[in-house]
């Protein structure tokens, strides 16, 4: 560890995600679903725990990826994409049967998304611990986990292990939250999640999440729910708020704020995956949080500019550019 960050040091190994890679299709028109033809664009390289590790990767962090392809087009274009900025690749398995997993999204007038998935019957679910996962786990120095994910079997057989193996050799670990309430009382998945919520070290959470991961009604404030997950053993919370900027917040009571920046938004898929994949990598390598702040809010702000889930993950002179050039909301 190092005197400013509560996250193990990009040294230690890389920073580790493990779950669905995808091929999303995006429609170019709003409305309502598929029932008609529509023209789209893609396929973009997607999946959020892709997402987040490549942001993590192009802003300079060390990053590495425990996943499933196909043996095909969309499955290569993911890990050409990956290996490209930075991420260490050996984790991801090719299926020789199942096909590369895909997301077809169309937004609605509101800004809401209708999606088509074939995700836990592609390869993206196909995952399992094998010789390669081993070394990769071996290595890494910290584990980002998704939320979303805790109720898939075979990945949280993966996640659990591969906590375990990083803890132990003195890494760290970050959870985005992003679990519905209903999940959340599923008695298993909600075990598994308070389970990760007792090892996280780094929360990374969005409006009620917070109160989620705290076990607390949202009336309790935001202040009680924090006090809760540092009795919990949680080191540090990034709360992301949107349009109103992001908190770090420590145990000591320190509250350090970050405003958003003013864009114009194309496409919101990935803007959270790119803040988290950009504050872990930023707190790994040693910058204070009010630095990784701004640096996160930057990239879930360059991304929405682009079209396609992680087309905008910005590199650290890309996020400097953008920094500079764009203004900040008050």
């Amino acid at each position: 560890m190092t005197d400013q960050t509560n996250l193990a040091p990009d040294a230690l190994g890389p920073t580790l995600c493990i779950g669905e890679i995808l091929a999303e299709i995006v429609a170019t028109t709003t409305g309502e679903g598929f029932l008609d033809p529509v023209p789209m664009v893609g396929p973009y390289p997607s999946g959020a725990p892709a997402i987040f590790i490549d942001q993590a990767g192009r802003i300079g962090g060390s990053a590495a990826m425990v996943g499933s392809v196909g043996n095909d087009d969309f499955g290569r274009a993911n890990i050409a994409r990956l290996e490209r900025d930075g991420v260490d690749v050996s984790g991801i398995r090719t299926d020789p049967v199942l096909p590369t997993g895909t997301a077809f999204v169309r937004y609605r007038h509101d800004g809401a998304r209708d999606f088509v998935f074939n995700m836990w019957t592609s390869a993206a679910g196909a995952l399992g611990w094998t010789d390669q996962v081993q070394a990769v786990c071996a290595r890494a120095g910290h584990l980002h986990v998704m939320g979303t994910l805790l109720g898939h079997q075979s990945i949280w057989e993966i996640t659990e292990r591969a906590a375990t193996m990083i803890k132990a050799r003195g890494g760290t670990i970050s959870l985005d939250p992003n679990m519905r309430k209903e999940l959340r009382g599923d008695g298993e998945t909600g075990r598994r999640f308070a389970q990760m919520v007792g090892m996280a070290d780094l929360l990374l959470p969005s409006g009620d999440e917070l109160y989620l991961a705290a076990d607390l009604p949202v009336d309790a404030g935001e202040e009680a729910a924090l006090v809760r997950l540092f009795q919990l053993g949680v080191k540090e919370v990034a709360i992301k708020r949107g349009v109103q900027g992001s908190t770090c917040a420590l145990p000591d009571g320190t509250r350090t704020h970050a405003p958003a920046f003013d864009v114009t938004e194309i496409d919101p898929t990935g803007a959270g995956d790119c803040f988290g994949g950009a504050y872990v990598a930023c707190r790994r390598l040693g910058m204070l949080p009010e630095q990784a702040l701004t640096y996160a809010n930057a990239a879930g702000a360059r991304n929405v500019t682009f079209r396609g889930p992680m087309e905008g993950a910005g590199t650290r002179a890309e996020l400097d550019q953008f920094i500079s050039e764009t203004k900040r909301l008050t």
